[in-house]
């Protein structure tokens, strides 16, 4: 039943941030599915209250029923109520959860509030393949909760070897549409698309969801030291947070840019010294999206801005896409080092190779990353 609530999470991957994407299912002794739901948008209900609302719906009672969770039910007052008080009142009579939540305002607190209302509870092993799963469904959330900082994912889209454009700048399109709908999909589940002000001022770009259905837009992170992104850039779109991190302060660029809608945050970077490096403090940035609830942060950046992150141990995880197509000269994935020692370079473990259209899609992490 764990296995089918995954699949019922992962419903909800798209809608539910800043909250992790929770599936529940309601079932009797004999495995007879009672109710069943994924968690909502932030403010509306939790699986384990979509599934007691299905469950109702149907015309089911759940007295004495199993609840089979994705993870820990919440114990504390946030957007809603708590799940554990909701399926204590429901009369669940066993609660069979995927691993605990990391938030501390819950860490067991909800286990512990089931057990003393008398419901029985049981725990998946932390090594278990379903209780891994449910982590990495919601690596964001967890890393927020743990690291405080979001989970840093960069994608890039790529020829066989390696280059990310053309010596005269142009990359339009290396790759398929099919990995570029794959791309959208991977930016629907993330909280924000980062990018930096080069980026914004060659191409234009929206860094939005729009080769996919999506429940929401991811918001955008733009790194601009100078404030010069255009208050009228095509990625100010109703509805989503536009954050931009500046190094230096500029009041009447910041009125602009705040009348278009942004949010612009002040985030210098210092050498050892600590003169000021005139570049934004990256990892300060990411304590702050941490802060703003920001789980997943979604990278589509040029060779430099994603070289910076490398450089500074910042990324998380590799989204890669490779198309079959040789282009000699050009920009690569990230410009950072040179190393002198193969030692220096970042170690990653392949997690996923899969050929999507006539491309190929590599997902990998930084070794130990997920380790928290």
């Amino acid at each position: 039943m764990i296995e089918d609530a995954l699949q019922l999470a992962a419903q909800g991957r798209t809608l539910s941030p800043p909250n992790p994407s929770v599936g529940c299912i309601i079932a009797t002794a004999d495995g007879t599915v009672l109710g069943q739901g994924h968690t909502q948008q932030a403010g509306g209900p939790h699986g384990e209250v979509m599934a007691l609302r299905d469950a109702a719906a149907r015309g089911h009672s759940v007295v004495g029923a199993t609840a089979y969770v994705t993870l820990e039910p919440c114990s504390h007052h946030g957007r809603t109520g708590p799940c554990c008080d909701a399926l204590v009142a429901a009369g669940i009579g066993k609660v069979v959860a995927a691993m605990a939540d990391p938030n501390p305002l819950v860490a067991g607190q909800g286990f512990a509030r089931l057990r003393a209302a008398g419901v029985e509870v049981e725990v998946l092993a932390p090594t278990d393949p379903q209780a891994l799963a449910a982590r990495a469904l919601n690596i964001g959330f967890f890393s927020r909760m743990v690291r405080k900082t979001p989970w840093v994912r960069m994608k890039v889209a790529a020829s066989l070897d390696g280059k990310t454009a053309l010596p005269n700048g142009v990359s339009q399109w290396i790759t398929s549409p099919a990995a570029r709908a794959d791309g959208h999909a991977w930016r629907a589940r993330a909280s924000a698309v980062l990018t930096g002000i080069g980026t914004v001022l060659q191409d234009q770009p929206r860094l939005d969801v729009r080769l996919v259905p999506t429940p929401r837009q991811p918001h955008v992170v733009v790194v601009d030291s100078g404030l010069q992104t255009p208050p009228n850039a095509s990625l100010f779109i109703a509805g989503r947070a536009v954050y931009i991190y500046a190094a230096a302060q500029n009041a009447e660029k910041q009125r602009a840019l705040e009348a278009a809608g942004a949010t612009v945050i002040y985030c210098p970077g210092h050498h050892a010294d600590g003169t000021p490096t005139g570049k934004v403090d990256l990892a300060a940035l990411l304590r702050d999206l941490g802060q703003r609830e920001i789980n997943e942060v979604h990278v589509e950046a040029g060779h430099k801005l994603n070289g910076s992150l490398v450089r500074e141990g910042l990324v998380d995880e590799f989204l890669v896409y490779l198309a079959p197509l040789l282009m000699g000269q050009g920009s690569g994935m990230a410009d950072f080092g040179p190393l002198t020692e193969l030692s220096g370079a970042t170690a990653l473990q392949f997690t996923s190779i899969e050929q999507v259209g006539p491309d190929l899609r590599v997902l990998a992490q930084v070794q130990g990353r997920d380790q928290f």
